[in-house]
């Protein structure tokens, strides 16, 4: 496939996801946001719906006024950093919602006032984080294939476990999480991802990833001698349930489809409670349980993100009714496809310890600054 196909299919392909949010709305139940915004309090004061105010986020009288612009620019570096170390684009459409847009403040302010609306407002923010990453997860697979630094079965058996897990957290979550519940939740987890990461950079961590470092010296002195990466990229050399192995730069890796089909199903259990792409978890369980490089695992992992989220998305919003707010969505959905564009096209030539030590960053950072203002109401810079 030649690269300007792979540019037309990618265009194609945003171009549907742009027009689908027009027809969407016909799919779910537009009354959960106007039942909600009825049983509010009305009034001007916090927690209370203006009846008089400006139609906002979600169509809400005197609802925050989004600016699409700051949510194009935003989602350009959402669908970088996701299409590069194959995390982390969920949790930063996470911020970008809640505290760019200021909406987790929003939705906050209707904890006691309005309960429901409250919980209708963060169903949205994770929704709107899957859209988000679903696209960057698209995209980023495309790209990754072509470079051959995706393990197809790998990411397929992965994605495959998410979609059991998709079903039983939106039928169990689905209106009954408290936005305070879930920053907590949101923080806690990735901080505790970030902890693990930490370790992994540790000698003794690194101790049984001998081939994954000598895969990743390789691909980087291929990049820098500009040689063709392709044909050392990832090849099948032996498939079955039991056992699958496969080949990159040299070096052989191994990983069991069923493992992986039991992986993918927790994983994503716990990304979509979240509402997140699950790929900050993806990423140690790649690089630690399987033991595959850097270089591998971000086109694997949005492999298995794009699965997951395809059927998350289609939980949500035709099986549930969660809405989101679409002006801003289509916006979002543009700077996602620029960011995942540029993304494996820069992220070959960023040193393996460079990626995880921007996620291990961005782990601890987001993570203890969610944890405490989710939990117990304290706010860090």
């Amino acid at each position: 496939m030649s690269r300007n196909m792979t540019f037309a299919t990618a265009a194609l392909i945003v171009a549907i996801l742009v027009a689908v949010p027009l027809m969407m709305p016909q799919l779910s139940s537009a009354a959960s946001i106007e039942e909600a915004v009825a049983k509010a309090p009305k009034g001007t004061e916090k927690g209370q719906i203006d009846p008089n105010g400006a139609p906002g986020y979600l169509g809400i009288p005197g609802g925050p006024q989004l600016n699409p612009l700051i949510g194009l620019v935003w989602a350009i570096w959402v669908g970088w950093i996701f299409s590069t170390v194959g995390a982390f684009g969920g949790i930063m459409a996470g911020v970008g919602h809640m505290t760019i847009y200021g909406l987790g403040a929003y939705a906050k302010s209707f904890k006691d006032t309005a309960p429901t609306l409250n919980k209708s407002i963060t169903d949205s923010i994770r929704v709107s984080n899957q859209w988000l990453v679903g696209l960057s997860a698209l995209v980023s697979s495309i790209n990754y294939y072509k470079q051959k630094r995706l393990v197809p079965a790998l990411g397929f058996f992965l994605g495959i476990g998410a979609l059991f897990a998709t079903l039983v957290v939106v039928f169990t979550t689905a209106g009954k999480l408290k936005f305070s519940q879930y920053q907590g939740w949101f923080g806690l987890v990735v901080f505790v991802i970030g902890g693990f990461m930490i370790y992994e950079m540790t000698p003794k961590g690194q101790a049984s990833k001998k081939e994954a470092q000598a895969a990743a010296k390789a691909f980087e002195s291929a990049v820098k001698s500009k040689t063709n990466i392709e044909d050392q990229g990832v090849k099948t050399v032996k498939w079955s349930l039991a056992k699958t192995e496969i080949s990159f730069f040299g070096q052989t890796f191994s990983f069991s489809p069923i493992w992986a089909f039991c992986g993918g199903f927790f994983i994503s259990a716990l990304a979509s409670f979240l509402g997140i792409g699950g790929g900050f978890l993806y990423v140690p369980f790649l690089t630690s349980v399987v033991g595959l490089p850097m270089f591998v695992v971000a086109g694997t992992s949005a492999l298995s993100v794009l699965i997951g989220m395809i059927f998350a998305i289609f939980n949500f919003m035709v099986l549930k009714g969660v809405e989101v707010h679409w002006a801003l969505i289509g916006a979002e959905l543009v700077g996602i496809f620029i960011g995942s564009m540029i993304g494996p096209r820069t992220g070959k030539y960023i040193p393996a310890k460079v990626l995880k030590g921007i996620f291990i960053a961005l782990a601890i950072f987001i993570g203890l600054r969610y944890t405490l203002r989710g939990f117990f109401g304290i706010s860090i810079v």
